[in-house]
């Protein structure tokens, strides 16, 4: 009899289950779509060429749409497995393979980076570009007489993580695209040249600092950077589509590159200028850690679904609780009025990067939310709305996760 019951009982239950399933996404798919809504008018004015959105809870993908096109010219859609160049987007990445090794005491967050490296021994600093009136950008610039002084203390990890350390955004000794040095050879040349500014007395956001850092995981691990990468970070997460290289069959899903042409007024095709073509070429083009990934939608949100869970996912721990909370909390003491972590920039609202041609992943763990917004566009955007797309689609992120749970009671009816 009680088995009787007990079969009964699942019966129902799994009943139970399969409406609430059928349910829950017929009230989903009557939802209005506000993103679509809010993106297609976008594409049709060229304020963008084409996207791809997606929003994520902590369990799974709840919205996955492309909008616009691949190719402009060609009229070639977006699919919503487009590659994109995610550029900055990289560095949050970069950071997390690094902070694994600083879990298993490889590596220490407050000892000097010459540690690792010794080419760093000795920095000097250029007081000359360090005036604060100048702002990064004019530090850069600057053609002042170098008036070197000691640094007054070695840079340290945590300080090449949080664009704390003085290292320049670039070195004047890389040729003009970012690939075309090996990493190591980068890195030497990073530690030729002075510090911008005393370490931790300043922020400057730096490319620089999240390559140091990618060398210090080559030298601890003993492998190379991208191998480590594939190994520990992107095999097993399933990110299938992220590379330094794409091959011939991701080039062909590459969402083309625009920029607002000044005197029409309208997007133009641009090659990715930072990077060296073909982009499949592994003997002449090098992993550049700051910047340098290709990836998709779904892949990035693999990767921010891990992260969201604590440093886990599907059973598997990458990263521990307290690596992740030093990594997305402010580390750089609201220096030059910014807050940043280690590799991810935080708000009151959560933590995430965004890339060079406007691509964004942003988390808010608040409301379990996940947005990756895939876009390659170089330059300003064509129109106001431009400026406030990211902000808005993190809005409208936030309700479609409030309104899938509000339509998804399955997990109340499972016995």
């Amino acid at each position: 009899m009680k088995r009787q019951f007990a079969a009964v009982a699942i019966l129902v239950g799994a009943t139970l289950l399969v409406q609430a399933q059928s349910l829950a996404v017929s009230k989903e798919a009557s939802q209005p779509d506000a993103i679509h809504s809010y993106l297609q008018p976008l594409a049709k004015n060229h304020t963008i060429a084409g996207a791809v959105t997606l929003v994520s809870t902590r369990d799974h993908t709840i919205y996955l749409k492309s909008t616009g096109f691949r190719d402009l010219s060609a009229k070639d859609p977006m699919p919503a497995n487009a590659m994109f160049w995610i550029a900055s987007v990289s560095k949050p990445m970069t950071a997390t393979a690094l902070m694994m090794l600083v879990d298993e005491g490889k590596v220490n967050l407050d000892d000097p980076v010459e540690k690792y490296l010794p080419e760093f021994k000795g920095q000097m600093v250029d007081i000359s570009q360090a005036d604060p009136a100048h702002g990064a950008q004019g530090r850069a610039a600057a053609q002042a007489t170098p008036q070197l002084v000691a640094a007054n203390h070695p840079i340290l990890v945590r300080e090449i993580l949080s664009h704390t350390s003085g290292l320049p955004f670039k070195s004047k000794a890389q040729p003009g695209a970012l690939d075309l040095l090996p990493l190591k050879d980068s890195v030497r040349s990073f530690a030729a040249e002075p510090l911008t500014f005393q370490p931790n007395t300043n922020y400057s956001y730096s490319n620089e600092g999240l390559n140091t850092a990618a060398r210090i995981i080559e030298v601890v691990s003993g492998i190379p950077y991208e191998q480590f990468m594939q190994e520990r970070l992107f095999d097993p997460l399933g990110m299938k589509d992220t590379t330094f290289w794409p091959n011939a069959e991701q080039i062909r899903r590459l969402a083309q590159t625009y920029k607002l042409d000044p005197q029409t007024k309208d997007l133009v095709k641009v090659p990715i200028d930072q990077l060296t073509y073909p982009l499949d070429d592994r003997q002449h083009r090098y992993p550049m850690p700051a910047g340098g990934l290709f990836s998709t939608a779904e892949d990035v949100s693999k990767f921010c679904r891990m992260i969201l869970n604590g440093g886990e996912l599907n059973g598997k721990r990458y990263i521990s609780r307290n690596a992740l909370q030093d990594m997305t909390s402010r580390q750089n003491g609201g220096l030059g009025e910014s807050s940043y972590g280690f590799g991810w920039s935080v708000s009151p609202k959560g933590f995430g990067h965004g890339g060079a041609y406007k691509n964004a992943m942003e988390i808010n763990p608040s409301t379990g939310r996940i947005l990756i917004f895939m876009v390659q566009q170089q330059g300003d955007w064509g129109t106001k709305e431009g400026n406030t797309m990211v902000s808005t689609l993190q809005r409208l992120a936030d309700d479609a996760v409030t309104a899938h749970a509000a339509v998804s009671p399955v997990s109340k009816l499972v016995p």
